[in-house]
């Protein structure tokens, strides 16, 4: 299940791209979920674990790659941290559900994310699930509300 902290309530990794960076496994790169994400988010082909075809940079290596891809990465392979997920565009939200689909998924948000369909997200500020974008969007709000108040 997809847990959100939103705006408040927990430490999360704030540089994840560098994070990214520097704990960067080959394994990773080669998960076909992985290179799935890549191709959709990025619109890039997996070469090899170093070698990453972009239409618009050419052959690069992850390290290249964006930032949201980085971070969903992160969240599939990597349990160390909280990770941020305001990092990511829309296009990542598709693959965040994908990714709590396979294991209990934690992140924080400092934007409303347009996750599209019907789900389940906890809304860990208010210990409210929703199922919806319409009730998401509503309980986000009264997170964020909370969080103003203190």
């Amino acid at each position: 299940m997809l847990k959100i902290w939103y705006y408040s309530g927990t430490e999360y990794m704030k540089d994840a791209q560098s994070y990214f960076d520097n704990v960067y496994e080959d394994e990773r790169i080669e998960d076909s979920f992985v290179k799935e994400m890549i191709l959709d988010v990025d619109s890039s082909t997996v070469i090899s674990s170093h070698i990453i075809d972009s239409p618009i940079l050419g052959a690069i290596t992850p390290k290249e790659l964006s930032g949201g891809v980085k971070v969903l990465i992160l969240m599939l392979k990597d349990d160390s941290f909280v990770y941020n997920a305001s990092n990511c565009g829309d296009n990542c939200a598709k693959w965040i559900l994908k990714i709590a689909e396979q294991k209990d998924l934690v992140i924080y948000l400092r934007h409303i994310m347009h996750f599209k369909g019907n789900f389940e997200i906890e809304i860990m500020n208010t210990g409210k699930i929703v199922h919806n974008p319409r009730e998401y969007v509503e309980e986000l709000l009264e997170a964020e509300e909370m969080a103003d108040e203190g």
